[in-house]
């Protein structure tokens, strides 16, 4: 299945895409594509070092005649991130992703496809093996965890680097040319609640929200897409007074817009044609506001062969269901200085409601720190009212744009030389490790750049081959006009 990757072209990037992608490479679980990158840098002969966090770097002198110019940092992430639809058999840890070629789509049969920020990766690895490329002197920097905390890029020390030109390479759209990002931060509400024991003859039920999109939190949060969580707030809330809730299990990841969540409830017998009708109500017009953004939405009320053990005390039930309708979910400002650019938002990822504790796990991000402060202390309100204790952690910068940047003036150049028309520089509302980079080398000149790849985070992740192609060709052109050093 892989081979037909194997044979696109540039098949010297999808040839190292698909190497490593046999290597799985969870985040915080980057063990095994650690030493599958220091084994690479090694066998090619190159310097190649890991530092105390897991980082890898390696180091490829000039190319003949390219002495004289500037050393540059090229910067991709090791990790990927692990979703896969319900109905999949796989398991991220073991195995290698499972490809294939659909029309100028590279996709993962039901999982995430890790072309972010896989193709990358690969694309320095091809750099770095060749011998026909010209380049300038280059440090490869393979980050770990970008995906979960961007412990990697944190723990990077300053002196570890001598470059002065750092190309990141985790752009999504070919067309454009990132100068900046947003900063984010973890926002994590915990609580327990009393359980007591289900009304005798009464019937459980399990409701399921499933099929939506998901997506990338930051770089899809624009969309309006589906939050299941949101959803199944929604449904709960409908027919609180009703039943009495068991457990909640939705989303999986800070960092991906949810795409399922699953509850069982327990209805009493005096109120057993009211509530299905209530849930059937609320579905229904869920349905009808996202058919246009969400054909494969699905929400399934079920009957239960038996009754849970226990079930939430009504009291706190009623203050949970009421932090979590109240808690805000998807943009919260636009930026007024960016057009179409959103400045603050907040994913809503994880939602488990089980055994006496509930844990409500957010991602805030913003270019401005103000308002993301703003932001956090709203959802600290409201989940502190509700009796939960509020944690804020993980905490990164964002990438303050630089239009001043000698690297972006290359760039720019380059791409409408090539291409026939402007790029589009731009700011995203994602989380680029440039920010945090920048922190202890800030006299380097940063940039950011792709190929196409829609769907990230998701299980619809996948990259086009036209766009590696032409992203490919722009990587060649940008290494060689690589300015001389001052």
């Amino acid at each position: 299945m892989n081979e037909a990757i194997r044979n696109l072209e540039p098949k010297a990037l999808w040839n190292k895409f698909s190497d490593l992608n046999a290597v799985p490479r969870p985040s915080k679980k980057e063990e095994r594509v650690i030493a599958f990158m220091k084994d690479f840098g090694k066998n090619l002969n190159l310097e190649t070092i890991e530092d105390e966090v897991g980082n890898v770097i390696i180091r490829k002198p000039a190319s003949s005649g390219m002495e004289d110019r500037t050393p540059i940092v090229m910067q991709s992430h090791l990790d990927m991130v692990h979703q896969k639809n319900s109905d999949t058999v796989f398991d991220f840890d073991t195995q290698g992703i499972e490809m294939h070629v659909d029309g100028d789509w590279v996709r993962a049969k039901g999982t995430t496809l890790g072309a972010d920020n896989g193709l990358g990766v690969a694309t320095i690895m091809a750099i770095l093996e060749s011998d026909t490329i010209a380049h300038p002197a280059i440090e490869a920097l393979f980050t770990i965890d970008e995906e979960t905390g961007m412990t990697g890029a944190m723990g990077l020390k300053g002196g570890i680097l001598k470059g002065n030109i750092l190309l990141n390479l985790d752009t999504e759209e070919d067309d454009e040319i990132g100068v900046g990002c947003a900063g984010g931060i973890d926002v994590t509400a915990l609580r327990s609640y009393s359980e007591v024991d289900p009304i005798p003859n009464s019937q459980a039920y399990t409701i399921q929200v499933k099929g939506l999109n998901g997506g990338h939190s930051g770089m899809d949060i624009i969309k309006g897409l589906g939050n299941a969580n949101k959803m199944m707030t929604r449904l709960l809330y409908a027919v609180n007074d009703m039943v009495s809730v068991s457990e909640v299990q939705g989303g999986s990841l800070r960092n991906a817009i949810p795409r399922e969540s699953s509850a069982v409830i327990v209805i009493s017998e005096a109120n057993s044609k009211k509530v299905p009708s209530e849930l059937n109500r609320i579905k229904d017009a869920i349905l009808s506001e996202y058919k246009t953004l969400e054909e494969k939405l699905s929400i399934s009320i079920e009957k239960n062969s038996s009754l849970p053990s226990k079930v939430m005390k009504k009291e706190d039930q009623t203050a949970i269901l009421n932090a979590l309708s109240t808690a805000h979910n998807g943009v919260y400002r636009m930026s007024p200085a960016i057009e179409d650019l959103v400045e603050t938002s907040n994913n809503i990822a994880k939602v488990t409601i089980k055994n006496g504790n509930v844990k409500i796990e957010c991602l805030s991000r913003s270019s401005v720190k103000s308002s993301i402060d703003d932001l956090v202390n709203s959802l600290r309100s409201g989940f502190e009212l509700a009796g939960f204790e509020v944690k804020a952690s993980g905490e990164y910068p964002g990438w303050a744009p630089n239009m001043d940047s000698d690297i972006l003036k290359v760039l720019d150049r380059l791409y409408e030389k090539i291409n026939g028309e402007k790029a589009h520089v731009a700011a995203c509302h994602a989380g680029l490790e440039c920010g945090i980079l920048g922190q202890n080398y800030p006299e380097m000149d940063m940039i950011s750049f792709g190929p196409t790849i829609k769907g990230a985070h998701s299980p619809d992740e996948r990259a086009s081959i036209s766009s590696a192609k032409k992203y490919w060709e722009f990587v060649l052109e940008i290494l060689k006009n690589i300015p001389k050093k001052s």
